[in-house]
């Protein structure tokens, strides 16, 4: 009898060692944009925890590489991955003749009968390097690493200069926890330059695994008038509410605001095109070029990945309670990206926890860059 449980417990033991030595085991996948433009190597595999792998994106005659998106950013080749998770990795590649890595992707809009796109100067790519500290003139000469005015932020939002960078090829914008208190503290940049209709503005970015906002928009000096190109909420699931959140993670909020600052009136559509889905797409998990075209004060087309949208025109959605007194979106705008805790969102429970902030990949805002055409 004793022989016997000796026996079995060895077996046991050994077999628990076994499974303890068994190594975790994740997928790489990799992709080219556009499609025969070059390719990855290696190409895909399976990796222990731990490895680094090192792939490589070469491109076949008459194309460059241009960038990483997917899991990764920014533009080194080779680049190494630490293989902590499953990863999907994409290679951007472009004609040898094209100037920007935006002009790979078309302009979806129609700049009108006669007409042709013409680049504003303060279009910007991102390759170039700004340390949250100490950012230098490349970058202050386009941006203020703060909100538009004196505002510190909406709900538990505490915007900090620190929390913006340029690094990799990306405008970076994180968010961590405020030491000592419940409030987030998060990246916010403006512009130094305003735009007005007619004009096309498109960026290309990757939000937060969050429930935290991710923004890209445009606002009146005076907080009357706002067009939102990109809004979005990336995290499937609120651990502090304890609520389900895929209808957010699943969706793209293309909309706009007419204000009556006191007292204060808000006014934006609520329809159901406002709330963009295709298929199962989850917006956190790659990068999407975001734009809209402002034609004139009463009309805005809305552009995701290339595809028209959502088209808003007329009074009755633009403005229907008159609160720009018939003058529609006409004013002057700033750009802004901002991380944001909204209070409609933190009211419900729908707040980053201690844990989820210590994860900054999965609160970082991404943005490769964004482009400003007028029709001439």
């Amino acid at each position: 009898m004793n022989l016997r449980i000796l026996l079995l417990l060895m077996s046991f033991t050994m077999s628990s060692c076994s499974n303890e030595d068994t190594p975790n085991l994740f997928s790489l996948k990799t992709s080219v944009e556009p499609i025969n433009f070059g390719v990855i190597t290696p190409s895909s595999g399976e990796y222990e925890q731990g490895n680094v792998v090192t792939i490589q994106a070469k491109a076949n005659d008459g194309y460059v590489f241009v960038e990483w998106s997917g899991d990764a950013s920014g533009n080194t080749n080779p680049l190494n991955i630490m293989m902590s998770s499953d990863k999907t990795v994409v290679a951007v590649f472009k004609s040898e003749g094209i100037e920007k890595e935006w002009d790979v992707y078309p302009i979806p809009a129609n700049a009108g009968t006669g007409k042709t796109w013409e680049l504003q100067d303060f279009s910007d790519d991102f390759n170039y390097n700004a340390p949250a500290d100490n950012k230098g003139t490349e970058f202050t000469n386009n941006w203020t690493d703060w909100y538009h005015n004196a505002w510190s932020g909406p709900g538990l939002t505490v915007w900090n200069r620190n929390h913006s960078m340029v690094e990799n090829g990306t405008l970076k914008l994180i968010a961590t926890r405020l030491d000592g208190t419940n409030k987030v503290s998060a990246g916010a940049i403006s512009s130094n330059n305003r735009i007005k209709y007619p004009v096309y503005i498109e960026t290309r970015a990757k939000i937060m695994n969050s429930v935290l906002a991710n923004g890209a928009w445009l606002l009146s000096p005076d907080d009357t008038q706002e067009i939102d190109f990109m809004e979005a909420y990336g995290a499937s699931f609120s651990n502090s509410a304890n609520k389900d959140q895929t209808w957010y993670a699943e969706r793209m909020h293309l909309s706009h605001h007419v204000f009556i600052r006191d007292p204060f009136q808000d006014y934006q559509p609520t329809d159901a095109g406002s709330w963009y889905k295709t298929g199962t797409t989850l917006w956190r998990d790659d990068f999407h070029n975001y734009g809209v075209y402002w034609i004139d004060p009463w009309n805005l087309e809305y552009y995701v990945d290339g595809v028209l949208v959502r088209t808003v025109s007329g009074e009755n959605i633009i403005d229907p309670n008159n609160f720009t007194n018939g003058t529609g979106l006409s004013k002057e705008m700033d750009i802004l990206f901002t991380v944001e805790d909204q209070d409609w969102r933190s009211n419900q429970g729908i707040t980053p926890t201690d844990d989820e902030l210590s994860n900054l990949e999965d609160h970082t805002f991404t943005i490769d860059w964004i482009r400003i055409y007028k029709p001439k």
